[in-house]
């Protein structure tokens, strides 16, 4: 399979496209900075230098053109601000899904967040702050659009995510108690959801559990 990536140097998608190459795939990583391109290459990855916030629909679709899947793993990061969760979080994966239309790639999995689909009113956004709040507005939104396209789509919710080392051991489902998750399972967990053709158009949360990841998709 070819798989594009958008945010192709986050901590998930370098994961992935190391664990896709390990799988004979060949893994995209679309990144902003060039001189990231060296790090995508040592995980058997290529890199395409492109822009998110700026691109036009015509040039991600000329990246995704020929792709087996694409897979959303951008995010604006910690320490940005409200502007960037709206201009990365949400227009950029609303950018990302309606170029994978244009260039005809069906297979759409989309790395949200748990809380994403939750009703965020004043006292929430004050027991979240305002910037943890936009981005969960953010993902809300996109979730939203994507819910809309021609695709086959998925979207994972992870819980809040860890460095820790992966144990292959997850509970996924429609709906699961809020928990940690490494960002190793998560990745996991993709590489085996472009391959999906079970969980399309469904929404899916993720977090530590005591089943094996490929039982877990089974399981749905």
């Amino acid at each position: 399979m070819r798989v594009v990536i958008a945010g192709g140097h986050g901590k998930i998608a370098l994961r992935l496209e190391h664990l896709l190459a390990a799988n004979g795939d060949a893994a995209v990583g679309i990144i902003r900075d060039p001189g990231q391109a060296g790090d995508l290459r040592e995980r058997s990855a290529e890199p395409v230098a492109l822009d998110l916030e700026s691109a036009t629909v015509d040039e991600v679709a000329e990246v995704l053109a020929g792709a087996d899947a694409a897979v959303f793993a951008a995010g604006a990061g910690p320490g940005s601000g409200v502007t960037r969760k709206e201009t990365v979080d949400k227009a950029a994966a609303v950018l990302f899904a309606e170029a994978a239309e244009r260039a005809g790639v069906r297979r759409f999995v989309q790395i949200s967040s748990m809380g994403a689909g939750d009703e965020i009113d004043a006292e929430a956004e004050a027991r979240l702050g305002e910037v943890f709040a936009a981005y969960l507005r953010a993902k809300g939104a996109a979730e939203r659009d994507l819910r809309d396209r021609d695709l086959d789509w998925t979207i994972l919710r992870p819980g809040r995510l860890t460095d820790e080392p992966g144990t292959g051991l997850v509970h996924l489902a429609n709906s699961v108690p809020r928990s940690d998750v490494p960002r190793d399972d998560v990745a996991e967990v993709v590489r085996l959801l472009v391959a999906d053709t079970t969980t399309y158009g469904r929404t899916l949360e993720l977090t530590s559990g005591n089943t094996p990841v490929a039982e877990a998709l089974e399981r749905l």
